[in-house]
């Protein structure tokens, strides 16, 4: 199984990783007169950030600058879905950030280092 976002098969199994944070919650505290202490009213889930590093290959410059354009339209403001190569399915990611490290020959070809920083909306 390959990792895929939006059921497109966008990135290159090798040396990738995707990381979770946990999930957030929050609330609101005040002080009442009259109340040793404070009230505090739980708000719920908020969202978490997911990492995800690897390397993109291609044959070409111009290949890669295709997928990194590629990649990139997906930072649009809607809610993705994120499959793992373990199969699991992580829904409601907004994509962040996009960031190309550093770019080399190797292989045959280009090889790039990248990050995407993705917010789980809940």
């Amino acid at each position: 199984m390959s990792v895929t976002l939006d059921g497109q098969n966008l990135f290159d199994e090798h040396q990738l990783k995707i990381e979770q944070d946990s999930l957030n919650r929050d609330s609101i505290e005040r002080a009442v007169a009259g109340l040793d202490g404070v009230l505090s009213v739980d708000m719920g889930g908020r969202a978490r950030k997911i990492r995800q590093r690897g390397t993109l290959r291609a044959q070409s410059r111009t290949q890669m600058n295709d997928r990194i354009n590629v990649i990139s339209a997906y930072m649009d403001g809607n809610t993705h879905t994120l499959v793992s190569n373990e199969g699991e399915k992580i829904d409601n990611l907004r994509m962040d950030s996009f960031k190309v490290n550093r770019k080399r020959a190797g292989g045959g070809g280009i090889v790039a280092d990248y990050e995407i920083v993705y917010t789980q909306l809940v």
